[in-house]
């Protein structure tokens, strides 16, 4: 529990809150407090005081130590949110004894400045009204690549490592197992210390390779805001730089934990595909890529934190407020264990023509199969552009499609899943796979690595398929009706996948892949 700080008075504290209660900003003005500062909103722009209280993990106890956490504040989440955060304001004494913002007198008191934002464009109201729009997952798969890349390596052994975060989130759940339960506390300490011993070695060299980042540190819906159209990531850890120094994927982990969570695992599949995605050859060349097999025992550990605070708030509640925060608690608790109940790894080939609606289907599966949030989707058009050093939805012309290029294409979609297979990640690669050639290649992969693995082909009517294709508008595909023609023409040879019927709608082509899918329990399907 905190304790207040003896260096700010409460008539000085009731003072600061009556000035930033009064006229400093356009009103109204609404308060919210937090277990560990004030914000003031009002209708054009925001500020923020430290409340004087010490935590743990958390310590504001002085004057110099808020100020200080206020400058820092601003400083790391500048470059994620620029236009939102404006400075540091001073709360000055004034001769006449009023106070003042930045004023002549002396300070007493520092708070940070921000441009006010629609409460209703944060990402954690946004899910609680609907299903994230794909446009939006995607978009915030790439800003969280962004920040990454640009965040800077921490010092050398700064920061805690997994194992111990693990220790001390487990021995936190075992003190809390009245309200979570003796079983579901078990469940998760001995599930994530199996996990931990798979991935301990991996986890200890990305450290060692400097993997290991200034990170956002608080990276779940409530800390992301659609800004002027695009998420925008704010309120990065301030206040303990040791929290924040993490692996990129423990930072990106509380984020697909948090989607899931709330029921949208569809948009963590989409977040995590795109952030690889858009990290390009360095996230392979960094070991990202094998990282995907620590992925459920960081998603398990972000839940439990989340469970974990859930319970801490709940003592100071009362009756069915009470008894909702120790419930939502328990479900935080039963994220984590499912995150790390193992999940065998598979291979799915998505092949047919274009225009049979290979990636839609491919995105329709991948968060049904595998671990948390679902299965790596690797999509030859997508490969091919990153190859070609172009966004997905600009054209390529015939040089993106020599037979040379489609070498490295297919090259790579087998590199990636290899890796992600070995990881114990399920994969789903999307592509023509019009030849015979390179079914069997994708098939020998799956044998290879020693998992099962189902080939599925889409058919469609020629005209369906041609009706698709001249439909499509920033799509990552450059196919056009005469590519369709000459696929036609050209032919498949000898077909030895599952045929699906693909004419209808995405819910019967995915009802169809499903059952392919469950009942390809062999190496060799």
């Amino acid at each position: 529990m905190p304790h207040l700080a003896g260096d700010m008075p409460p008539e000085l504290e009731a003072e600061i809150i009556a000035l930033l209660e009064g006229d400093v900003l356009a009103g109204p003005v609404r308060r919210i407090d937090t277990h560990g500062a004030r914000v003031f909103v009002g209708q054009r722009e925001t500020l923020k005081i430290k409340r004087p209280v010490a935590y743990s993990y958390m310590n504001f106890s002085t004057a110099e130590k808020r100020r200080r956490a206020c400058l820092r504040e601003v400083e790391i989440n500048r470059g994620n949110a620029p236009e939102l955060y404006l400075g540091v304001d001073r709360i000055t004494r004034e001769p006449d004894g009023t106070l003042a913002i930045n004023g002549r007198g002396s300070p007493v008191e520092h708070a940070v400045r921000l441009k006010t934002f629609n409460p209703e464009d944060g990402f954690d109201r946004i899910v609680a009204r609907e299903a994230l729009d794909g446009r939006l997952a995607v978009a915030l798969g790439d800003v969280v690549a962004w920040a990454h890349e640009r965040a800077p390596e921490a010092e050398p052994n700064r920061g805690r490592t997994i194992s111990e975060m693990r220790v001390r989130l487990v021995g936190s759940a075992q003190s809390r197992r009245a309200v979570f339960g003796e079983s579901a506390v078990k469940t998760y300490a001995a599930r994530s210390a199996q996990q931990l011993a798979r991935v301990e070695f991996l986890l200890a060299q990305r450290r060692q390779a400097g993997a290991v980042k200034r990170c956002h540190g608080d990276l779940h819906l409530g800390n992301i805001v659609l800004w002027r159209g695009a998420p925008t990531l704010f309120d990065a850890i301030e206040f303990d730089e040791d929290l924040a120094t993490i692996d990129p994927m423990y930072d990106l982990a509380f984020l697909l934990m948090d989607l899931v969570h709330r029921g949208q695992r569809a948009a963590g599949t989409l977040v995590l595909n795109r952030y690889l995605w858009r990290l390009g050859d360095a996230a392979v060349g960094d070991r990202t890529w094998e990282m995907l097999a620590a992925l459920p025992l960081l998603i398990a550990l972000r839940a439990s934190v989340r469970a974990v605070v859930g319970i801490d708030r709940a003592t100071d509640l009362t009756g069915v407020a009470k008894e909702e925060a120790e419930a939502e608690a328990r479900a935080y608790l039963a994220t984590a264990n499912a995150a790390l109940t193992p999940k065998r790894a598979r291979l799915v080939a998505v092949g047919g023509l274009s225009g049979t609606g290979k990636s839609t289907l491919a995105g329709a599966l991948a968060p049904e199969l595998g671990a948390m949030p679902g299965s790596i989707h690797l999509r030859s058009d997508m490969e091919r552009k990153r190859l070609a050093g172009v966004e997905p939805e600009t054209r390529l012309g015939p040089t993106g499609y020599v037979p040379e290029m489609t070498t490295r294409t297919y090259a790579t979609l087998h590199e990636k899943a290899r890796i992600a297979l070995r990881a114990g990640h399920s994969v789903i690669v999307d592509a023509v796979f019009s030849t015979t050639e390179e079914r069997a290649d994708i098939a020998a992969l799956a044998a290879a690595v020693g998992v099962p693995f189902v080939g599925l082909w889409l058919e469609a009517p020629t005209e369906v398929k041609r009706a698709r294709v001249a439909a499509r508008k920033g799509d990552a595909s450059d196919a056009t009706v005469d590519v369709v023609d000459r696929q036609i023409t050209r032919g498949v040879g000898t077909m030895t996948w599952h045929v699906v019927d693909a004419s209808g709608d995405v819910a019967a082509t995915r009802a169809q892949a499903l059952e392919r899918v469950a009942a390809s329990d062999g190496p060799t399907n």
